[in-house]
């Protein structure tokens, strides 16, 4: 058996923890997978992982093993990507939030895997910060000023964010003029921030910050921006959750002669060295796609 698949599946069952999970993801049946896994062992003289009708638990082993066979994988693609260095070939696991997904990321992927029919893109969405070796992250975006430390942070562009509510509830609970006003309303809050308050900045260019609360909070600006299309409060927002119901009316802008604080969107990664031209090629792409949000 071809030992570089043999440890590229092994990797696949280490990280997902089943020789099911790893078949669908490598597009290949059980039997085949578990055949692989034997080969590895029978290669490594040693039981790589324990079997039971439960769960697969890998041994110390196996442990040291699995360090070697990410760096043979690592090597492998290297190798693969100097025979084609125009054209990317394996895996890039992204990590990245629900609204990067949809928004940022998404658009991007399918001209990239039409033009790269090589290339693989896993994209894992979460609100959470990830650890990009315990996970096995190439790429994490993050919209945030202060990016996780530990990781080589590239800024790709901005997020510009809006303050915005529905007309009815604006009726009934009035019209803000000043943030402090914000006080006495319902804020839908995004709960990726620590605390809650909202930052701005003044007509004069000063910095400024407000408490905010309201009975609603998610990891999720689709949700918050739904919430408050239904007149549930209001909403500090990305403008592209925004745009739909502020043309169609649907919402409106609050507070617009100030300006909620301007976010980075950053690429976590690893290392400058041996970088994968996958990564590389959808590192400029993202930035190239954002350029024209730059200010």
């Amino acid at each position: 058996m071809d030992r570089i698949i043999a440890a590229r599946v092994y990797n696949r069952i280490c990280e997902l923890g089943s020789l099911s999970a790893a078949a669908r993801a490598l597009g290949m049946s059980r039997p085949m997978v578990s055949r692989y896994l034997d080969a590895m062992e029978s290669w490594a003289g040693a039981r790589l992982i324990h079997r039971s009708s439960r769960r697969l638990t890998i041994t110390p082993a196996g442990e040291e093993i699995l360090r070697t066979t990410r760096q043979l994988a690592s090597i492998a693609d290297i190798i693969e990507g100097h025979a084609t260095a125009d054209e990317p070939v394996g895996t890039l696991r992204v990590a990245c939030a629900h609204f990067t997904a949809v928004h940022i990321i998404g658009p991007r992927i399918p001209p990239l895997l039409e033009r790269y029919p090589a290339l693989r893109i896993e994209l894992d969405i979460s609100s959470q910060p990830v650890s990009l070796v315990g996970e096995r992250i190439d790429l994490a975006i993050r919209i945030t000023n202060y990016p996780e430390p530990g990781a080589i942070a590239r800024r790709l562009g901005d997020c510009t964010s809006v303050i915005c509510a529905a007309p009815g509830y604006l009726a009934r609970r009035g019209v803000p003029q000043t943030p402090a006003d914000l006080a006495n309303h319902n804020c839908l809050c995004y709960s990726g921030f620590a605390g809650q308050s909202w930052r701005f900045t003044a007509p004069g260019g000063g910095a400024l910050s407000v408490g905010v609360n309201g009975n609603f909070s998610t990891g999720i600006s689709a949700l918050l921006g739904d919430a408050a299309l239904a007149g549930c409060g209001i909403a500090m927002i990305p403008l592209q959750e925004a745009l739909p119901g502020l043309n169609s009316g649907a919402l409106v802008t609050v507070l617009p002669e100030y300006s909620p604080q301007r976010l980075g969107i950053y690429g976590l990664y690893q290392s400058r060295e041996r970088q994968p031209a996958a990564l590389r090629l959808l590192l400029d792409d993202l930035q190239a796609s954002l350029l024209p949000d730059r200010g």
